[in-house]
């Protein structure tokens, strides 16, 4: 019942009605099952603090968990390998790119202005005025 070490000379021998034989090591243990008490409700047994997780040594009782792998996905538009070249490239380069798309992004509205006439400019005008009523004024 305990599952204490029983040494030689001590405790006593109760074969059950089944004619399993269990060794009691002391009085109480041998009282507590002729009572037919659960060993894992009495809070000095082993059972016991097996079934409550008490005594494990720290090392197991780290729970492992694996860690998150960073995956990298291909983006609408952009292949995984247009990604890769990307970032391999020198930033240099990279902000050299931008600003030239920037220069084409503004000669065309430049383009779309003159082509539009002055109306067009006056509407967008009216538009910029416009205070968007979620953003707090100071």
């Amino acid at each position: 019942m305990s599952e204490y070490r029983i040494w030689p000379g001590t405790g006593k021998l109760f074969i059950r009605r089944d004619g399993k034989p269990i060794f009691l090591g002391s009085s109480k243990a041998q009282s507590l099952t002729l009572q037919r008490k659960k060993p894992a409700k009495l809070v000095w047994t082993q059972a016991w603090r097996r079934l409550h997780k008490k005594g494990l040594s720290e090392a197991n009782l780290k729970k492992r968990r694996t860690r998150t792998n960073k995956v990298q996905r291909a983006v609408v538009g952009l292949s995984l390998d247009d990604i890769r070249k990307k970032a391999a490239q020198k930033p240099e380069f990279r902000s050299a790119q931008r600003d030239a798309a920037l220069r084409d992004v503004k000669d065309r509205k430049k383009k779309n202005k003159a082509t539009s006439g002055g109306k067009g400019s006056a509407a967008s005008g009216v538009r910029a005025s416009k205070v968007p009523k979620n953003v707090k004024r100071r």
